[in-house]
């Protein structure tokens, strides 16, 4: 699925390759993907798509987490998939006792530690990498738990409420019937 979004989305943003990671566990995933505007608006579309499938659709309950512009470096050189295998437990399932924004952050901080882990480990193999991260650093791997909690949380649109809200601007009609004015300092 991903190797022919990639090669769709290259079709039409030649010169800005994709990177990031894809984390498989057995009833989730988490996707960062890391490319031009343009890529992730076309990746984001399919991912709407796939919501119209139904109970078949490769994915289900899809959400978008966090879109960010302008960011000045990468924070994974390449594009790794890797499989989280049931192997891989914790304790216990903190997200319940936690608020949405606590567990975001939380992932967000796990991921950017696993980001800085990747390059300096698999330098030289990332097929190393999709087949050890999760043995070789066990506690930058994000629980399944923590997926599942930001997948079910009604904070996060789906990629079609995200579609919707970034293709439309915000425009709110006024009592006067005169357009809205900037504000600004």
């Amino acid at each position: 699925y991903h190797k022919r979004l990639f090669e769709n989305a290259s079709k039409y943003h030649s010169g800005e390759p994709v990177s990031g990671i894809l984390l498989l566990y057995p009833s989730c995933v988490l996707h960062v993907l890391e490319s031009c505007i343009g890529t992730i608006h076309l990746i984001i579309q399919d991912l709407a798509a796939l919501q119209h499938q139904g109970q078949n659709a490769l994915f289900q309950e899809i959400k978008v987490l966090v879109v960010s512009h302008n960011i000045p470096s990468r924070l994974f050189p390449d594009w790794y998939v890797t499989t989280v295998t049931p192997s891989v437990t914790y304790l216990q399932d903190t997200t319940q006792a936690q608020s949405t924004q606590e567990v975001l952050t939380e992932c967000l901080l796990l991921l950017f530690k696993l980001a800085a882990h990747v390059p300096r480990t698999f330098e030289d193999d990332s097929d190393d990498l999709n087949n050890n991260l999760h043995t070789l650093a066990p506690e930058l791997i994000i629980p399944a738990e923590t997926v599942n909690f930001l997948c079910n949380a009604e904070e996060f649109s789906s990629p079609e409420e995200f579609l919707k809200m970034y293709l439309n601007p915000l425009q709110p009609a006024m009592d006067s019937g005169t357009p809205p004015m900037a504000l600004g300092t």
